[in-house]
């Protein structure tokens, strides 16, 4: 698929995959990572994390805003989901090349790290990331929808094609599962700095809305107009 031009106010799905589909988080460390490396190379400025954490601290320890940490961010990300061995993110680019200078920040860092910490070498990622524009609300719908309910795939690899034997576990697995910013869009205090959720929030009607079209996803799964179009998979 060729990737489109990213417009600035425009929304896209994205996704970045391991090179050769192989896994990018091992253990419980690099999720948090990942999810860290998320918020702070969302930053139009250089960061270092080291140095952003020893600010972080002083600022807490002195009270000095001085030393807080500011960020200048690169882009709006709407929603995530991080999986296995691939991540979908949902972002509104809001500067000119911003989501291509954000994953060139988050696919660096998070690669140093996870090759330093696992004493491995080469590539990490595959060489370029999967883009899609979101033209319309109802495809923001569908992919907020299928972001979300995207680990399903770790209880039923089949679901997506056959939809879910069980609904309730699937439902609740999707409620429990700590990767996703589903748990902030149901009001689930999770990882409330990474995202900014209020405008898919109000046109999705709240926590709500939220869980109820997540929930009516899962239990009446069918072929969606077009899904193949913006599901990158």
């Amino acid at each position: 698929m060729k990737r489109p031009q990213l417009v600035n106010d425009e929304i896209y799905h994205i996704v970045l995959r391991g090179a050769s589909d192989s896994l990018i988080f091992l253990n419980k460390d690099d999720y948090y990572r990942g999810v860290f490396s998320l918020f702070e190379f969302n930053d139009k400025q250089m960061v270092s994390i080291r140095d952003r954490r020893r600010a972080r601290i002083y600022a807490k320890k002195f009270g000095n805003k001085e030393f807080s940490a500011t960020r200048k961010i690169l882009v709006e990300i709407l929603a995530f989901c991080f999986m296995p061995n691939h991540i979908h993110l949902l972002l509104r680019q809001i500067k000119d090349n911003s989501i291509t200078d954000f994953m060139r920040k988050f696919g660096t860092g998070y690669a140093l790290y996870f090759n330093k910490k696992h004493k491995r070498q080469g590539h990490l990622f595959q060489s370029k990331f999967k883009a899609v524009h979101i033209k319309n609300d109802r495809q923001l719908n569908v992919i907020f929808n299928y972001i979300h309910t995207n680990p399903i795939s770790l209880l039923e690899p089949n679901w997506k094609e056959k939809g879910t034997q069980a609904p309730k576990k699937a439902n609740d697995f999707i409620n429990d599962y700590k990767w996703s910013s589903y748990q902030d869009y149901i009001g689930q205090k999770n990882f409330p700095s990474v995202t900014e959720r209020n405008f898919l929030s109000e046109m999705m009607g709240g926590t709500v809305g939220c869980k109820k079209s997540v929930q009516d996803w899962i239990g009446h799964k069918k072929e969606v107009l077009g899904i193949g179009d913006i599901a990158l998979e």
